[in-house]
């Protein structure tokens, strides 16, 4: 009977601990068109917990959806974590049209995504372009622009530049000296994926999974359609934004170059850096372990 009774817990909690993409959210385009935002919430028991707030997580890309980042719930216990696929990716199919696309607008789809689920109060992670969309949603909020009411305790940006022209011109540097060290052009992108990107020796399959799940070229994908994005602060007499910590990878394509940014962005001086030693730009699925531990150590201190 004891036996049957832990087995029985422990299922429950497996389950309680599975991400399943069951929430729709109804966000509107300018041409009179709706679309449903695909969301999904691990531990949905503790989505209103005052001890440990949920993360709402934003994927990179633009365009390539939260498969990747789904691994968190492994590393991040007991919190409750909400993903989505951002509108014209993965599980949320959205219009034909590019000019339907902005910052701005998925802005607004997740303004949408926050009143529908009624959380009071939450945690804020953005890898990649997720950091972007993560500083502007905090940015419009501070400039009292925005109509949600739950509270942002902290934002954590993951592999996030500042300046998207930065990045691009630090890749391409890369991408050089690899040249220089082998001119094999063939091989140069896979060897820029294992240094750079993601160091493990096959792609991994939530990675995979992600880019075989991503937006048509063409559509809202990649930094050509954020090519002239530079972070700004709040105008001045903006709230006070949330104390935030700027993470990269030793060898990330996203440079320290490229961060630097982000601590005149941020309208305070509560921004930290930390680099992950022998990381790349998906610390997550390279040192998943060691990359939970800093994501929730620094929510932690803002519960």
């Amino acid at each position: 009977m004891i036996h049957f009774l832990v087995a029985s817990l422990i299922c429950l909690l497996r389950l309680a601990d599975s991400l399943q993409f069951d929430r729709a959210v109804s966000v509107q385009r300018g041409g009179g068109g709706e679309y449903e935002l695909a969301a999904g919430i691990a531990r949905p028991m503790n989505l209103n917990s005052m001890q440990a707030a949920p993360i709402l997580v934003l994927h990179g890309g633009p365009g390539v959806p939260s498969h990747y980042l789904e691994p968190l719930i492994d590393v991040v216990p007991y919190r409750s974590i909400i993903l989505h696929d951002q509108l014209g990716c993965g599980r949320s199919p959205g219009p034909s049209s590019l000019s339907e696309y902005s910052i701005s607008k998925s802005v607004e789809d997740l303004e949408s995504l926050l009143k529908s689920l009624g959380v009071r109060r939450f945690h804020l992670y953005g890898q990649s372009y997720g950091g972007i969309l993560a500083f502007e949603f905090l940015k419009k909020i501070a400039e009292g622009r925005s109509s949600v009411e739950a509270e942002c305790l902290s934002v954590l940006l993951s592999s996030s530049p500042s300046d998207v022209a930065i990045v691009e011109g630090e890749a391409n540097n890369l991408i050089a000296q690899l040249l220089q060290e082998d001119d094999d052009e063939s091989s140069v992108m896979e060897r820029f994926r294992l240094k750079h990107q993601c160091s493990t020796p096959a792609m991994p399959e939530p990675l995979k999974l992600a880019y075989n799940s991503a937006a048509t070229p063409g559509m809202w994908r990649s930094t050509e359609v954020i090519k002239d994005y530079v972070a700004h602060p709040p105008m001045e007499g903006s709230k006070r934004m949330p104390s935030a910590m700027v993470m990269r990878g030793e060898n990330d394509f996203v440079t320290e170059k490229c961060i630097q940014g982000w601590k005149d962005a941020f309208n305070h001086n509560f921004v930290r850096s930390k680099t992950l030693p022998g990381c790349s730009h998906h610390g997550l699925l390279e040192n998943s372990k060691e990359y939970g531990r800093v994501v929730d150590e620094f929510f932690s201190e803002y519960d």
